[in-house]
């Protein structure tokens, strides 16, 4: 057996020179400085004509809509932007997913959006950025014309216009010219590195905001996990009592009456005897499905692929299952079977509402395994839509296992349909 060993270059990529990153930093300035202003100019416009026509005819509210979703791209962009140039440890800027289906929904996730701080605080990077952009600009041009200037005595031996306006000897044009391409260089430089250092203040999440929202994820994954496991033995209590519990204490006495007729009347007792036989089958069977809910234990033993296999061979409407996935990866470790139990379960119980209660069919999953080890599944059904999450309800019980799983989920069921449940679970590390 051989042993391959990775080499230092294929473990670390290669860092960038503080003078690279420098010119870098100064080119990304120069770009701002020559577009940002556009860019900012457009995005006021919105704000303007946002504000302006709201009252007027309403249609103002659209500019404000666009103007929010403006922010979030150039926030986005500004984040992508600081992270490559300066390597930097930072997320992507999410965006505000609904917590509740419909309009109301999407209405409160544009609120929470147009209030996120880490978003304006990159659009604030970037209006900064391009203010030092087009000083950079200035000072290039600067520096240009004092290298002109410097050879100012090759041309001409008379007076000569110098700077800000002052008229000297072409003797001291070099003088001049060498000290303003020192000036404005150092300026260029000097923008260069403030603008890292205002980045890092700015985009790079402080340790105290970090902290923070680690805890604030961490309480809402627990109240979630609470939450889950409350209506989960709800759930199994309703099923119980309202399924095998009845079912058993029927077979009891069904046997109790075969038990007296059995010496007086023997076919009647056969009869009763065949039975309680039936419902004991009966009751296995739903003992076996509300086991089923609690545990697919075919996760365990074949994956989330086979188990959505099963899971749809089972479904009273046909299913479209289109799942994609690195099954080298999923199933690895305990965060991935947490994940894949989570996006199972939100599957089994899409299925099982559309079955019953949605007059769909046909219904299609798809499954895939995004960058990161993201498991992302939708589930959507041609039903009648109408959908709403009740507390203690099958959609209350998967939002909250989802949320106690790190993930996000979204439902969207309007009236007359479609329904669509779509969900995003990352594998814990």
């Amino acid at each position: 057996m051989t042993t391959q060993t990775a080499s230092p270059a294929a473990e670390t990529p290669p860092r960038v020179t503080p003078p690279l990153r420098i010119f870098l930093t100064v080119l990304h300035l120069a770009a701002l400085g020559s577009l940002g202003g556009i860019i900012l100019g457009i995005l006021a416009g919105f704000f303007g004509a946002g504000v302006g026509l709201l009252f007027a005819l309403g249609i103002g509210a659209l500019f404000l809509v666009g103007f929010v979703y403006a922010v979030y791209g150039i926030g986005w962009f500004e984040v992508v932007r600081v992270r490559s140039l300066y390597d930097l440890d930072i997320p992507d800027l999410q965006a505000r997913q609904r917590r509740t289906p419909g309009f109301g929904g999407w209405i409160r996730s544009l609120g929470r959006q147009s209030i996120d701080g880490s978003m304006w605080r990159a659009v604030a990077n970037f209006a900064i950025a391009c203010i030092f952009g087009s000083l950079v600009i200035r000072l290039f041009w600067g520096l240009v014309w004092s290298a002109i200037f410097a050879f100012t005595p090759l041309f001409s031996t008379e007076d000569t216009a110098g700077p800000f306006g002052t008229t000297m000897s072409a003797a001291w044009a070099p003088v001049v010219g060498f000290l303003g391409v020192l000036a404005a260089a150092a300026g260029i430089i000097g923008f260069a590195l403030v603008h890292r250092v205002i980045t890092r203040s700015l985009v790079v999440p402080s340790r105290e905001a970090e902290l923070t929202e680690r805890v604030r994820t961490t309480s809402a994954q627990r109240e979630g996990a609470v939450r889950a496991a409350d209506v989960e033995r709800s759930r199994i209590e309703r099923d119980l009592h309202d399924g095998v519990q009845p079912r058993l204490v029927s077979v009891g006495m069904t046997l109790g009456l075969a038990q007296q007729k059995i010496d007086n009347d023997p076919a009647t007792a056969k009869a009763l005897i065949n039975e309680a036989h039936t419902s004991t089958k009966a009751a296995i069977t739903e003992l076996r499905q509300l086991a089923r809910g609690i545990h697919a234990s075919v996760l365990d033993d074949r994956g989330l692929d086979a188990a959505l296999s099963a899971l749809a061979s089972r479904s009273h409407i046909p299913v479209n299952l289109d799942v994609r996935m690195d099954g080298a990866s999923t199933g690895a470790h305990a965060g991935c079977r947490d994940a894949e139990a989570a996006v199972y379960f939100v599957i089994a119980e899409s299925l099982t509402n559309a079955a019953k209660h949605s007059r769909a069919s046909e219904t299609r999953v798809v499954v895939r395994q995004r960058e990161g080890g993201v498991l992302w599944a939708r589930v959507e059904d041609n039903g009648i839509g109408g959908a709403q999450v009740q507390p203690g309800g099958g959609l209350d019980g998967i939002s909250n296992r989802v949320l106690a799983a790190g993930g996000t989920i979204r439902i969207e069921s309007p009236q007359g349909g479609p329904t669509s449940v779509e969900v995003s679970v990352p594998c814990a590390s």
